[in-house]
């Protein structure tokens, strides 16, 4: 039994957010004021973060999305208050993605690509680049053709708060263990050097701030399964007030922003938790025989005690998928006891084909089951599914069917039992479970208000990003000529990682903090007519973009 799930197909039905009819003019022409930098001065800016700074989108970082940075369009609308040039680490296509002496980086333990190129979209979900136009390979090499610096723009995709100032953090002799490809093609002469220093090494006389997303977003995508930790509140804090006392040492000003809440975002919003539809073909008529296998575990959930674990598909409406939540009770052996003292379980196994009378495959199949099912539950509405786990959902894992197969259970049975989310329970790196859900809010909320107290007592700007994602994510943000919405692919705030802004997105972001810049310096670029028109900037980019 093979599941297909073209779920997005029914949902996304365009590419940019809604336009209305609101007339955003100057108010009928009257004169606006000049442009004043007030106590700011732009001359030397100088951007610091991770992914969210260095313009990030569609899951890759290429020449196109840089130009659409956040500082980047800060910059353009510094220049008319005086602001000089602004540079920044251009990757070498529009493909995306990174190699590594010639060759693509392959994770050293699962052997999945790393450093892919970007996403695209032709009108459904999102889908790799090659799928798309046929086979791709990214031209910018960390190896063989870094630019050369200094960068004005020191964004470093997957950089957490201590990253940014930690020496070696750019060396390649450093790569993969302690070292960010990102940031090695910016050290240059000085690869020892952290982020901080080559940002201070420029004299900047003004600076943005928008660090620690990474400190929680990287357990948040992995589901909470721990391979990435939530970073430590003491190491946070010295970070944070490491980089803000550094940067202001010089007198400069500077805006700072706070963490979004990670589970706002389509990345974890998009997949529902009850895909599994009884009209499909594939699905549907396995119901009543899928029903009949989990009854038996059903029962034992019962007579344990926590009915709350059976698992029962509907013939009628759409079911939740199953899940190992690793904050059950682990009762595997006494699911595999319940089943080997049934009478009964010898003739249910027979009628898969096995030899219900031999002992030894009842055992095996009792313990295959025990440990399969001991902390397995249906996911709920409180469930939140990482956006991968739409491509794997009602697929058969071949791993474990091979495991299977290697226990002596014939090839097809083999199959029908590892199927993601349906008769193999979803691991934790696909879901936040509401435990997980809460450990990510105590965090966010601790670290924000680092982050707040740390601007408020140097005196600097201060974007609340993560009151301006809440509203994206309930209601929507609206400029007047359009409305931008959390909604993947169509909504035109988030790009088709589900995680990083679009460049309409970073454009909304960047009238943002032009706004907390007047608040707090006396500049005006808002009431002289000097944010930017989101209306500029592109949601999505075309496939055979090159």
């Amino acid at each position: 039994m093979k599941v297909k799930y073209i779920w997005l197909l029914a949902v996304l039905l365009g590419f940019t957010a809604c336009e209305n009819d609101d007339d955003s003019s100057n108010g009928g022409g009257m004169e606006l004021p000049a442009l004043t930098a007030g106590e700011a001065d732009f001359s030397n800016y100088v951007s610091l973060g991770n992914s969210l700074t260095a313009g990030f989108s569609d899951n890759a970082l290429f020449i196109a999305s840089q130009e659409n940075s956040l500082p980047n369009i800060l910059a353009t609308q510094f220049a008319f208050a005086g602001g000089g040039s602004f540079t920044q680490p251009l990757m070498n296509d529009n493909i995306g993605g990174l190699i590594l002496g010639g060759t693509p980086v392959f994770h050293p333990l699962t052997g999945e690509q790393l450093f892919k190129p970007r996403l695209v979209t032709t009108g459904g979900a999102p889908q790799d680049l090659e799928d798309v136009i046929g086979p791709v390979t990214s031209t910018t090499d960390f190896l063989l053709n870094n630019p050369t610096g200094p960068f004005n723009n020191m964004g470093v995709p997957g950089a957490a708060s201590f990253h940014l100032i930690a020496p070696g953090y750019g060396n390649i002799a450093n790569f993969p263990a302690a070292a960010n490809p990102y940031f090695i093609r910016m050290t240059g002469a000085t690869p020892d050097a952290s982020v901080l220093e080559l940002a201070m090494a420029q004299s900047p006389t003004f600076f943005t701030l928008w660090a620690g997303n990474n400190d929680v977003l990287g357990y948040a995508t992995s589901g909470g399964d721990g391979s990435s930790t939530i970073t430590d509140q003491a190491t946070f804090d010295f970070a944070i007030n490491t980089l803000v006392t550094t940067l202001t040492s010089g007198g400069a000003k500077g805006v700072m922003a706070n963490i979004p809440d990670v589970t706002s975002i389509p990345h974890f919003t998009t997949v529902p938790h009850n895909p599994l539809d009884p009209t499909n073909e594939d699905f549907g008529p396995q119901i009543p025989l899928l029903n009949s296998i989990f009854g038996a575990i059903n029962q034992i959930y019962v007579a344990l005690g926590q009915p709350e674990r059976a698992i029962v598909f509907s013939e009628t409406e759409a079911s939740a998928v199953v899940i190992k939540d690793e904050s059950l009770d682990d009762i595997s052996a006494q699911i595999t006891g319940a089943l080997m003292a049934s009478p009964t379980f010898p003739a249910f196994i027979a009628q898969f084909g096995l030899d219900g009378g031999n002992p030894i495959v009842v055992q095996l199949v009792a313990n295959l089951l025990g440990q399969t099912y001991g902390q397995t539950r249906q996911a709920t509405e409180n469930d939140l599914f990482v956006l991968p786990s739409s491509s794997v959902i009602g697929e058969v894992n071949m791993d474990y069917a091979g495991f299977l197969a290697g226990q002596g259970l014939p090839a097809e049975l083999a199959d029908q039992f590892a199927i993601e989310g349906i008769t193999l329970p979803l691991e934790d790196k696909w879901v936040l479970i509401p435990t997980e859900q809460a450990e990510i809010a105590s965090a966010t909320a601790s670290f924000n208000a680092t982050l707040e107290t740390a601007a408020t007592s140097a005196g600097l700007a201060f974007v609340d990003a993560n009151s301006l994602m809440m509203q994206l994510a309930s209601s929507g943000y609206s400029d007047g000529d359009f409305t931008l919405t959390s909604d993947l692919v169509t909504g035109g705030a988030f790009s088709l990682d589900g995680v990083h802004p679009t460049s309409r997105g970073y454009a909304l972001l960047a009238n943002e903090f032009m706004k907390a810049i007047d608040a707090t310096y006396g500049s005006n670029f808002e009431a002289s007519g000097n944010l930017v028109n989101i209306g500029n900037y592109p949601t999505n980019y075309s496939p055979t973009l090159q």
